[in-house]
């Protein structure tokens, strides 16, 4: 439209409008904390007689329930300040910094409390959740280092995590320990008969023995031994050669199960597919690392690659036998990444407690 369409004075109604744009942005809101009042009545009872002094017997309405009675905090305000830590890797001294920054006064310490009461009020749930992976086909299971200062050791505590339950709702339950035990996954798989997927630590030796259930390995541990090498020794290397003839195989198993998902094929096409075309490839690459392993000195990264491979060969192998499992635990150690971020943040738990808090609520 040029400027002598347009008389001076003239409003935007008035002016024809010859074309239409629109232009989408977004605006960030400052958050807002609103204090709410909840208003409770109380009415004369009517089956009460006078009490003295010409007074009267009056009933009061029950006040709403609450998760933490005679508090502040809402669930909306519980959610946010546990999802903040758990989800969003946000130590309570940095959420204390935010809420004084749009005027609220809330401590670290009471966010702390009240973490510990929301878990606590959530155990029912837990004991559900962990029938829930115990009823389920398959258990991933694995652990990561905690510091407790507080703890019965001075040595590492650790996170144990477990992920089972429906395959296509599946639950993942985090447990605190003072130790690295296979006990502690033992008594966890009491009575479980089922698949259970883990790496190679020792600790779950027993799975190996224990009656009704199929012990399978995890490749992408394997298959960071093998890159370990190529990352230490570039590709100039005698050992980098081997190492990458090593993790051309395992991508060609992989590459496999990443077209059966990507192609949607039925489960019975899955297992055919791992048995026409992923065994023999199983099969040369075990031929590749018996003809390596007496030639490769033991001590070297190159060595204990192909030993740890080796050594759990009839534990990696089994994924083939069953359309529900997966060559590697990698779907259990995405769900322990938000905790794994959070911990390089808050860096420890300050007692006991707070450690079981932190497993009650890390998955919630």
């Amino acid at each position: 439209m040029t400027k002598g369409n347009v008389k001076k004075n003239q409003s935007l109604d008035e002016v024809k409008k010859i074309a239409c744009d629109f232009i989408d942005e977004n605006q960030i809101l400052k958050e807002q904390i609103k204090s709410l009042q909840n208003m409770v009545f109380g009415r004369k009872s009517e089956k009460t007689p006078k009490v003295e002094h010409g007074g009267l017997t009056v009933s009061i309405a029950r006040n709403p329930e609450k998760i933490i009675p005679k508090s502040i905090a809402t669930p909306g305000l519980l959610a946010h300040i546990l999802t903040g830590k758990f989800a969003d890797a946000l130590p309570f001294y940095r959420q204390e910094k935010q809420f004084t920054r749009i005027g609220i006064e809330l401590g670290r310490s009471t966010m702390c409390k009240w973490a510990m009461v929301v878990a606590s009020a959530c155990e029912l749930l837990i004991d559900l959740m962990k029938k829930d992976i115990l009823a389920g086909p398959l258990i991933g299971i694995d652990e990561t280092p905690l510091q407790v200062l507080k703890g019965p050791r001075k040595s590492k505590s650790y996170m144990w995590v477990y992920r089972g339950g429906t395959p296509d709702k599946p639950i993942v339950l985090f447990e605190y320990h003072p130790t690295r035990s296979g006990d502690v996954a033992s008594i966890f798989l009491y009575g479980y008969q089922g698949i259970v997927q883990t790496d190679g630590y020792i600790g779950y030796d027993f799975l190996d023995k224990k009656k009704g259930i199929l012990y399978v390995g995890c490749w992408l541990h394997a298959r960071r031994t093998f890159k370990d090498v190529t990352k230490a020794g570039g590709n100039k290397s005698t050992a980098t050669g081997n190492a990458a003839s090593a993790l051309k195989y395992i991508s060609k198993f992989y590459k496999i199960e990443k077209d059966v998902r990507q192609n949607e094929l039925s489960p019975k096409q899955l297992y055919e597919q791992r048995e026409s075309l992923a065994i023999p490839i199983l099969k040369e690459f075990k031929k590749l690392l018996d003809a390596r392993v007496e030639k490769v000195p033991p001590k070297s990264l190159l060595g204990k690659a192909i030993h740890y491979t080796l050594s759990q060969w009839h534990r990696l192998t089994q994924y083939t036998k069953d359309r529900i499992i997966r060559p590697d635990n990698n779907l259990l150690e995405n769900a322990i990444r938000p905790f794994v971020v959070g911990r390089k943040n808050w860096l420890f738990s300050d007692t006991v407690q707070g450690a079981n808090t932190s497993a009650q609520c890390a998955y919630l």
